[in-house]
């Protein structure tokens, strides 16, 4: 995704340090010719090829004039010279941009050239880095756990190890976008972290090469009496991939699994085609999702395919909560309206709306609403939610205990190795494991019974 670059021509009056009209013409030229040229990446659907032609300024036969281009220049200008504290062009014109996408909806915005990037590495599944999962904790930057075969790993680091320094630089006060962009960097190169750890007499350096870093989206477990546990956390280029390995190994596992959970909570979404095959691993024909927008190309809609029925007449029960967003949503929508799964938990958050990622000539990019997508059932969910089938609330947040608390706890157990997902897959969940987790509980205990009274009458597809 990377992009000609190239600056707007900045012309000043003779002796006033103004914007001219000529000027602001040019930086519109260039958001057009951004959104023109650079290819597309969606993030919430990867067929929708946007370009930009929905854009007014770029439109032909748009009502830009140039009384409103002297308008926005002047503005500028009036910032330029007479804010409190000094600001640059760049500074103004993405924070003009800022402005006037933030005022479309929740879910459209502008990116930087490094917002962008970090997205773009969020969704592709593997980023250049070391291999640790890095969390706050008292204000110190903590290990939380390094993935296993990555150059954190090999090198000794461990779950609970203090970050104090990255390349000689204490870490003090730092945030995690800081530290993450301090620790990532080119395969091939050296990075030097300085740990502390319970029994060091003092902190240690050190000297990690990078590499290539997976990014897993899909953890899995067995449970016991023959079920399996499949968590999304969210879905980027390679949730099918890793989705359809879990599934191939609970098939072959002797005794193949009978039931299964897909867990779908917190997931936050991703990428369309992501949620559109996943369904379609569960699914044999019928519709999955359809979106409507303004742009013709953003009316499509996607179906189900026939082909290997392994999953087809699995029993599933699919967990969400306030938490499942956008493409959980979607998959979550798709197989209860088809009656494919039995839906588990609490409401889903309610966000079906589809953001296309343009790209700008300097590297930045806008993250637009272009369209609103429909279940199989022809109903939205935006604000609304999918209802669950079967309301399980989450364990309740005992008197004395805070929310903040319980995640702590939660945290401890993924440092010590303890959370649902932290060993082998195949190394089943006892019920002492699901002690915790009153929703994955229940989910269990209606596979064990199954067919469930809230699928009778229904057609399976």
């Amino acid at each position: 995704m990377n992009n000609y670059q190239r600056r707007p021509t900045w012309n000043f009056f003779g002796g006033h340090r103004g914007l001219t009209l000529a000027a602001v013409i040019a930086l519109v030229g260039l958001f057009c010719w951004g959104l023109f040229t650079a290819p597309s990446l969606t993030t919430a659907t990867a067929a929708a090829k946007a370009r930009g032609t929905d854009n007014p300024f770029c439109k032909p036969g748009a009502t830009l004039t140039d009384d409103q281009l002297k308008v926005f220049a002047h503005a500028l200008d009036i910032v330029e010279q007479q804010y409190a504290e000094p600001k640059t062009s760049k500074d103004l014109v993405y924070g003009a941009i800022q402005g006037s996408v933030g005022s479309l909806d929740p879910h459209s915005s502008f990116m930087t050239p490094d917002e962008f990037k970090e997205l773009q590495v969020e969704t592709k599944g593997k980023f250049s880095g070391i291999g640790i999962e890095i969390t706050l904790k008292d204000r110190k930057l903590i290990v939380v756990s390094p993935i296993e075969g990555t150059p954190a790993y090999r090198a000794g680091i461990l779950a609970g190890d203090q970050i104090v320094k990255v390349d000689g630089t204490p870490t003090k006060n730092i945030s995690i976008t800081e530290a993450v962009r301090k620790i990532r960097g080119a395969k091939g190169s050296h990075v030097t972290i300085t740990i502390n750890r319970q029994g060091f007499p003092k902190p240690k350096d050190y000297s990690i090469v990078r590499d290539i870093i997976p990014i897993h989206s899909v953890k899995a477990r067995l449970i016991e009496g023959g079920y399996g546990f499949i968590r999304v956390s969210n879905f980027q280029d390679q949730t099918d991939h890793d989705l359809r390995s879990y599934l191939q190994k609970m098939r072959q596992h002797n005794p193949p699994i009978k039931g299964l959970v897909l867990d779908l909570r917190n997931d936050p979404g991703g990428l369309l085609d992501q949620a559109v095959m996943v369904s379609d691993e569960f699914l044999s024909h019928g519709l999955i999702v359809k979106t409507e927008g303004r742009d013709p190309r953003q009316r499509m809609q996607f179906n189900a395919h026939p082909g290997d029925p392994g999953e087809r007449d699995l029993p599933i029960t699919v967990l969400i909560n306030e938490g499942s967003a956008s493409a959980s949503e979607i998959v979550a929508g798709a197989l209860k309206d088809q009656h494919r799964a039995l839906i588990m938990g609490t409401k889903s958050f309610g966000k079906g709306s589809v953001q296309t990622i343009l790209p700008l000539g300097d590297g930045s990019a806008l993250r637009l609403t272009t369209a609103l997508y429909y279940t199989p059932s022809g109903k939205t969910i935006h604000e609304i939610g999918i209802n669950p089938d079967i309301e399980v609330k989450d364990i309740e947040v005992a008197e004395g205990k805070s929310l903040e608390k319980l995640r702590d706890e939660a945290l401890d157990r993924h440092m010590k190795g303890e959370g649902l997902t932290d060993k082998a897959w195949d190394q089943p969940l006892t019920e002492e494991d699901l002690k915790n987790d009153p929703v994955l509980k229940r989910a269990i205990e209606v596979l064990r019974q199954w067919p469930p009274k809230e699928f009778a009458g229904k057609p399976s597809s």
